[in-house]
């Protein structure tokens, strides 16, 4: 089974190479020194990849899984609630499923 982040990397290698700008959307929590919870990144169900293409400016999110992954409640929450939106949004397994994804 490949890893996810593999797929992430391999992703943002080929829709970079298609015209596109993609970063990695980082999220974590961390214990301040005075004991609270700090949470940094988007909100629970986010896309792992956000970017844009090049040639129109259009918002692209990838929400990467691999062979056997499968959507979170929030990642299916955020899914319903994106598609709403002229932007472009998709679950992608491969780079050539992205590729796909931002050529439709």
């Amino acid at each position: 089974m490949t890893a996810e982040a593999k797929i992430q990397n391999d992703i943002r290698v080929a829709l970079s190479a298609h015209g596109c700008t993609i970063i990695r959307t980082n999220s974590g929590s961390v214990k301040t020194v005075d004991g609270r919870m700090f949470i940094a990144g988007p909100p629970k169900g986010w896309p792992d990849l956000t970017g844009f293409r090049h040639s129109d400016g259009q918002l692209i999110l990838v929400e990467v899984k691999n062979e056997t992954g499968k959507l979170r409640p929030d990642q299916k929450r955020f899914a319903e609630f994106i598609q709403r939106f002229p932007v472009i949004y998709g679950v992608c397994r491969s780079a050539e499923e992205a590729i796909k994804l931002i050529e439709e």
